[in-house]
């Protein structure tokens, strides 16, 4: 399509509704007596101009800020459904599994839609994404059009330009010391004054128009900070569980950083001790003064094949307390909970009629042995272990867990007397002995139990992307709240002076400041055309 140009000799591109130079108006409205939109200088806005290729479809979709506000909605209402449920991270369970069982259809339905891993499923990028192009889109087809015609506009406008003006007046020639005293008013109030054919154009605080558009680009950096996050190795977030004496690896790390776990210490205060705390204490009974891991860091020293044990290296012994994280090369280890988990059981092959003890098996918990020896003839096998067991809908045993909150086993006790063996399942204070009697039975005789040491391993390379793009946010937010755009027009019309003024917003302000301006000359204060438009409406 071809450029337009004006009769003041400017080109304008084509779809321009005012000339960017003169400013007169070259799509000529029905209503000629309408004050002239100056939301975007009358410039030509691409989105409003082509609408023929799938390019300028696409383009004039995600330049709509109807658009943008609707992926804003359905991105915060899927943010929300995403906390209905636990995230699949925080469950023990295959998350297949654990939704529908927990939650029946409706876990189903929430797995299948994929809010079970909500914020790193391709669909909610994609919705991020999409509000990145959406902003992307809105700022340049808008950004650009309105530098150019700014940059373009001359002191000298059309006429009709200044009539349609908001604020406009006429007055009688004005004497030389009349401008005189205006333009040094201008001067103190802080207007950049251009001068053309003895015409004065007054503007200040045109780099607040850009405010909205430095919004933009600090939410498209914040945006981009989010998203760098479901990068591998850029975040890292992760649970870590470690028991006293353990050493395990640290998540995310490639097997490069291990973590022992030589010690945990719970203190509570002493309201002997702490008087502070005693009410407190009196109150809720005990208040803990402290959680702290004894922990020791080691790093890998090169590489191993699988299944080999890693050299390691000491980095450093820690305490790990509340607040006070182990950090190194980025990562921080944090202090977050405790439990005192069940770590061994001991069972004796007890003969029922006698009361007799056959030999006694200690079965490691994490790790149990499937058979132990007891000798003369005497052994054990465990047929099942289940860690945190409960009885499934269908009557049939389960574990909740891998952990061995509430351990239960099915045994088969080989005997001289009985070769084939008897079965029997043994959970803590329950036994069932499913094909009938049993002359023998596992006899409970005691258990061990271990602290384990809950941490928090983090990790953030994003974070800084993410303050730098809330920082030009919030400049944007200033710039484009505490200034506005101010331009003054003062032009010699047929032997008159016409004063027009135009601001973005406060209204109020730009008046009071015109009465300043045209204090101490003859020139009359111009009028608020939109407050003669509302007088009107209201008197019909």
């Amino acid at each position: 399509m071809n450029d337009v140009k004006c009769e003041c000799g400017h080109v304008n591109p084509h779809g321009t509704v005012l000339c960017e130079a003169c400013g007169k108006e070259l799509i000529v409205q029905t209503n000629t007596d309408q004050l002239i939109d100056m939301r975007y200088e009358g410039s030509a806005r691409r989105s409003q101009t082509y609408n023929k290729t799938i390019i300028d479809k696409i383009w004039n979709f995600f330049s709509s800020v109807k658009v943008g506000v609707w992926l804003i909605i359905i991105t915060l209402i899927a943010s929300s459904l995403g906390t209905i449920l636990p995230q699949e991270m925080y469950i023990d369970l295959p998350a297949d599994v654990y939704y529908e069982q927990e939650y029946g259809w409706f876990g189903k339905l929430y797995y299948q839609l994929g809010f079970n891993n909500l914020y790193s499923s391709w669909w909610y990028l994609v919705l991020i994404a999409m509000i990145g192009i959406s902003l992307v889109i809105c700022s340049l087809d808008r950004v650009v059009p309105l530098y150019k015609a700014l940059k373009a506009q001359r002191v000298t406008r059309h006429e009709g330009f200044l009539k349609r003006q908001r604020v406009f007046g006429v007055n009688e020639a004005a004497s030389e010391s009349d401008f005189s005293t205006v333009k040094k008013h201008l001067q103190e109030r802080r207007y950049h004054i251009r001068e053309e054919n003895g015409d004065i154009l007054a503007e200040k605080g045109r780099f607040s128009r850009w405010g909205p558009y430095v919004n933009h680009v600090g939410l498209i950096i914040f945006l981009f900070g989010g998203v760098l996050r479901f990068i591998p190795g850029m975040y890292v977030n992760e649970d870590l569980w470690v028991r006293e004496g353990e050493t395990a690896v640290v998540p995310e790390t490639d097997g490069q950083f291990y973590l022992q776990n030589n010690k945990f210490i719970l203190e509570h205060y002493d309201k002997n001790k702490d008087k502070t705390f005693e009410k407190a204490i009196d109150k809720a009974g005990e208040v803990v003064k402290n959680y702290q891991s004894n922990v020791v860091l080691y790093k890998r020293v090169g590489q191993n094949l699988p299944g080999e044990k890693p050299t390691l290296k000491k980095v450093e012994d820690y305490k790990v307390r509340v607040n006070l994280p182990l950090t190194y090369e980025g990562y921080s280890v944090f202090q977050a909970s405790f439990r005192n988990e069940l770590n061994k059981m001991s069972f004796g092959l007890t003969n029922k009629q006698t009361n007799k003890s056959m030999g006694e098996l200690t079965i490691d918990l994490r790790d149990p042995k499937m058979k132990y020896d007891l000798g003369n003839g005497y052994s054990v096998e465990i047929l099942n272990y289940f860690p945190d067991f409960e009885f499934a809908d269908n009557g049939e045993p389960t574990t909740k867990s891998r952990v061995p909150n509430n351990p239960a086993f099915v045994f088969r006790m080989v005997t001289p007397d009985k070769p084939k063996g008897e079965t029997s399942f043994v959970a803590i204070k329950q036994t069932i002995e499913p094909f009938g009697a049993n002359q023998y039975k596992m006899s409970f005789k005691g258990i061990e139990t271990t602290n384990v040491s809950g941490f928090i391993v983090r990790k953030d390379s994003t974070l800084w992307v993410i303050i730098i793009g809330g920082i030009i946010f919030m400049i944007g937010v200033i710039q484009g709240a505490y200034w506005n755009h101010r331009r003054i027009w003062l032009q010699n019309k047929n032997g008159e002076v016409w004063i027009a003024a135009h601001t973005n917003k406060n209204w109020y302000g730009i008046k009071r400041e015109i009465e300043v301006v045209l204090a101490d000359t003859n020139l009359k204060m111009p009028i608020d055309q939109a407050q003669i438009e509302e007088s009107d409406k209201g008197g019909v």
